[in-house]
């Protein structure tokens, strides 16, 4: 048996970021791996520049992660529009000309998340429960604008692997994107998510696996 930590990603509005093209800022439809990090490491007090720190984290956990169904409550994507002012053009230089921008956000949308610790863990998980308990900087759902909407820390769950753990978590049904061995199947996809620490914001690909969870639906 192994020991999950477990989250309740749950608020009005939430933005998992995909790729940025500065006038585009779309979300994915379930958190991300690098979106997740931040979230920990915000209640932990790394500093998004504290490069070692954010490596000890990354290295420490792994992420199973389901999307919540109620009933006919799935999430729902939609844009919303800010006139930016001297947006990076692609050489860097700031556009002279305001430049309409789009970003999406998740609405009506949970999650919960099943965390699980890596062998030779430098943060281990009850450290990151705790910090969760009394967070040092102010946790969000992907961005700032995106609070939560219930508390971030749901217990923990003793279970075989990731996918047993959630289903003793209420709904205890929904899609479930895993990176671990529990969820391996034939049905991968790429995922380019994975923070590489360093000077400048690069991410690397991972392979996510699907699971579809009916619960007796």
């Amino acid at each position: 048996m192994s020991r999950f930590l477990i989250l309740k990603l749950d608020g009005p509005m939430q933005a998992w970021g995909g790729h940025t093209y500065e006038d585009f800022r779309p979300s994915h439809l379930f958190p991300t791996r690098s979106g997740l990090l931040g979230l920990l490491g915000a209640c932990l007090g790394i500093d998004r520049y504290d490069q070692d720190g954010l490596q000890r984290l990354a290295s420490s956990v792994e992420f199973t992660v389901r999307a919540d169904h109620h009933g006919k409550k799935r999430g729902l994507k939609l844009p919303d529009f800010h006139t930016v002012l001297e947006a990076r053009k692609v050489d860097g230089s700031p556009n002279k000309n305001p430049v309409v921008s789009r970003r999406e956000y998740l609405f009506d949308a949970s999650f919960t998340v099943a965390v699980g610790g890596m062998e030779g863990a430098k943060i281990g998980l009850d450290t990151i429960a705790e910090s969760m308990l009394r967070p040092h900087y102010t946790p969000s759902l992907g961005r700032r604008s995106c609070p939560l909407a219930c508390p971030l820390f749901d217990g923990w769950r003793e279970a075989a692997n990731a996918i047993e753990a959630l289903k003793q978590v209420p709904p205890a049904h929904g899609v479930i994107y895993g990176e671990g061995s529990a969820v391996a199947n034939d049905r991968p996809m790429p995922m380019r998510d994975v923070p590489q620490h360093g000077r400048h914001r690069k991410f690397g690909t991972r392979w996510v696996y699907v699971h579809a969870d009916k619960g007796g639906e």
